[in-house]
């Protein structure tokens, strides 16, 4: 989990820099996360699967009863499909490392179906006014939006 300073990434065809906050919680919101036990084994679960995804943990945070998680992602894969993964993966493999002595739900998820995602992005009152101001921005010689950001 490195400090991460805004920097804007690079695919084959494309520029980004997406990042998420997630909230999810474990099913019925039991607090089933509050042993030192599972709360390493998800870090290091969540570290495996976005290292393996390509993915970037800005910053995680696991409570008794829900995890938030700063996550930074590819444009290849929507927030959908990052859910289903973090969710998905981390509830299998906990459950197989972690038996039935920290209350784990044994048959079922160990996660609620829902989720909470915002995006953590430029200030959005920046871009308000850069799109306000197109007009005006495309007449004069002004620097860009990614001028601001990369310096």
């Amino acid at each position: 989990m490195n400090q991460h300073k805004r920097t804007i990434r690079t695919l084959s065809h494309s520029f980004y820099d997406l990042k998420y906050h997630l909230v999810w919680t474990p099913k019925y919101r039991g607090k089933v996360l509050k042993s030192e036990k599972i709360k390493n084994e998800l870090r290091r679960i969540f570290e495996s699967i976005c290292k393996w995804k390509h993915w970037e943990i800005v910053e995680l945070s696991i409570q008794e009863d829900h995890i938030h998680f700063c996550l930074l992602a590819t444009p290849r894969d929507s927030i959908s499909y990052v859910m289903q993964i973090i969710k998905g993966k981390s509830s299998a493999w906990i459950k197989k490392k972690i038996k039935r002595t920290h209350g784990l739900y044994e048959k079922e998820s160990l996660w609620a179906r829902g989720y909470f995602v915002s995006t953590i992005g430029l200030d959005e009152n920046i871009i308000k006014r850069y799109v306000k101001h197109q007009e005006i921005h495309h007449e004069t010689d002004q620097p860009s939006l990614f001028d601001k950001i990369i310096n």
